[in-house]
């Protein structure tokens, strides 16, 4: 048997080169709780808190229990954005039916000193990401002239259907007004399981306002953004997530209506 002193040296090379690495290039990882086809069914109850979520992630966006408010999670802080178009710190005893984590550790950046749309500006990450068979994250900190959002109302049992519960969300807009844009794009072919394509929450810069994004025109701002080839999810195990229908014929087109 080795001595731990007769280790090869070259074994000290190639573990110190791993440390290294590691400390220098992150494990980029989405950790999820649920599906969005659940959310979609009106699975609305999940057990995971904040606390929980914290864990997985310094980053993210999401819903709580009963549908109450968008999530939005930054800088390892969690805000709960209410029906009425305001924002609160989350309390660590909330919970979530549905959320998407990251620890986010942007590879680029570009700053925008002219105005550019939304669209414009997702065009810019497609560009320079080059496959659509990656996640994405992604924060935009600036002024913006133009941010649409919505917000869905809190839901109690018996719970409607997601399209049922969205037709009567109220939509918010925040006019000429410093935030930030808390972001993923996901693939086309993990629609069902996320939401493909661009999913975005705004939060005012003094955390007192925002909403699940609908259309947006940024001033001049930041963008940080980063792929991620890691996906972990973790299933519910209760009677409403077991018993949904998780891949009814029109899934796609009522994420479209839903989000859009």
């Amino acid at each position: 048997m080795n001595d731990i002193n007769s280790i090869d040296p070259c074994f000290d090379d190639l573990a110190c080169l791993v440390i290294h690495h590691q400390e220098h290039h992150p494990e980029r990882v989405i950790y999820q709780t649920a599906l969005m086809s659940s959310l979609i069914n009106g699975v609305y109850e999940g057990t995971c808190t904040m606390t929980e979520l914290l864990k997985h992630g310094d980053f993210g966006l999401g819903t709580f229990n009963n549908l109450d408010g968008e999530l939005v999670a930054l800088n390892s802080r969690i805000f709960q954005l209410r029906e009425d178009g305001s924002a609160r710190a989350a309390r660590a005893w909330q919970k979530t039916p549905f959320a998407v984590m990251t620890f986010f550790h942007p590879t680029e950046t570009l700053r925008f000193d002219e105005a550019v749309s939304r669209d414009r500006l997702h065009r810019h990450i497609d560009t320079l990401i080059a496959t659509d068979n990656l996640f994405c994250a992604m924060r935009i900190d600036g002024r913006f002239s133009h941010v649409e959002t919505r917000t869905v109302p809190r839901q109690e049992r018996p719970y409607k259907p997601m399209l049922e519960a969205v037709a009567n969300q109220p939509t918010f807009h925040f006019e000429q007004r410093q935030g930030t844009v808390i972001g993923f794009r996901s693939p086309a072919y993990v629609q069902g399981i996320n939401v493909a394509g661009y999913h975005e929450h705004f939060i005012t810069d003094d955390r007192q306002g925002g909403g699940h994004i609908l259309d947006y025109h940024l001033e001049e701002g930041v963008l940080t953004f980063g792929t991620i080839a890691k996906l972990v999810i973790d299933l519910p195990q209760d009677q409403d997530f077991l018993q949904a229908n998780l891949s009814p014929n029109n899934l796609d087109s009522v994420i479209h209506s839903v989000e859009s």
